[in-house]
């Protein structure tokens, strides 16, 4: 057998072990998904808001655990932090599945539970973020071409229209499309694609209603908050909450 770092990458240690018995591949499969949706559960939107800002994002904005609500809500840096931690768990578990199942199946799958682990977190109550940041940084991985054309293609969407979730939307729907027409894909590297630009899109139903309604919120920079004016505008919050209700109690 041969585990030369290209056969490796090429079909993955399983893929390379079933050459001998050949279930052993779907075991590589098997330990990708694991991988990739343990990774993925590790939602970097809630951890930078509950260490650095005491806060649950999913309370604040559009309730969203993803790197454009942590922008509208905590400003650039902590969209920064978000941005950086989400692209990074994904590049680490398209490692792993290319490692365990090969570039062409067990990176897509590692990719594709991943998008799963981080929409549906299991440390989180199962409520995440929708997988943009995934997706891309999994796609930068495997096809850095295809990445790119995207990328620009969500840029000009956003700069015209400044909907980040439309941008969203036309590029993940055309992920699986650009990718077999820029490659040739196997029958899992294609049902992966399929499978996440579907439930990508299912993810973003909200922002499709809104967007017909025209109520999405327009994409902005905002300065960083710092913990210290998170709580000066909590407690703010309160003291007019409690001079409401004080009104109202004299007025009865």
């Amino acid at each position: 057998m041969d585990f030369s770092f290209e056969n490796i990458v090429l079909k993955g240690v399983f893929g390379i072990l079933a050459e001998q018995t050949g279930p052993l591949i779907f075991l590589g499969f098997l330990l990708s998904a694991i991988a990739g949706y343990l990774l993925g559960s590790i939602n970097t939107a809630l951890v930078v808001s509950k260490v650095f800002y005491g806060e649950d994002i999913r309370k604040s904005g559009s309730g969203n655990a993803g790197m454009t609500n942590m922008m509208r809500t905590y400003g650039t840096s902590a969209a920064v932090f978000t941005l950086v931690g989400d692209a990074l768990k994904a590049i680490i578990a398209v490692i792993i599945g290319t490692v365990l199942g090969g570039r062409e199946m067990g990176a897509y799958i590692a990719g594709l539970f991943c998008v799963v682990g981080h929409a549906l977190p299991l440390y989180f109550g199962f409520k995440g973020g929708k997988g943009i940041v995934v997706t891309a940084a999994m796609l930068l991985c495997l096809h850095p071409l295809c990445f790119l054309l995207l990328f620009i293609l969500f840029v000009l969407i956003v700069l015209v229209t400044r909907y980040i979730s439309l941008g969203s939307i036309i590029c993940v729907l055309a992920f699986p499309v650009m990718l077999s027409r820029m490659s040739e894909p196997n029958i899992v590297s294609t049902l992966c694609s399929i499978a996440i630009a579907g439930f990508v899109v299912w993810l973003h139903r909200g922002n499709i209603m809104r967007l017909y309604n025209k109520t999405e919120s327009k994409f902005e920079f905002k300065k960083s908050k710092k913990k210290k004016d998170i709580q000066k505008e909590s407690e703010a919050e309160a003291v007019a909450a409690a001079k409401t209700d004080n009104e109202e109690t004299e007025d009865k």
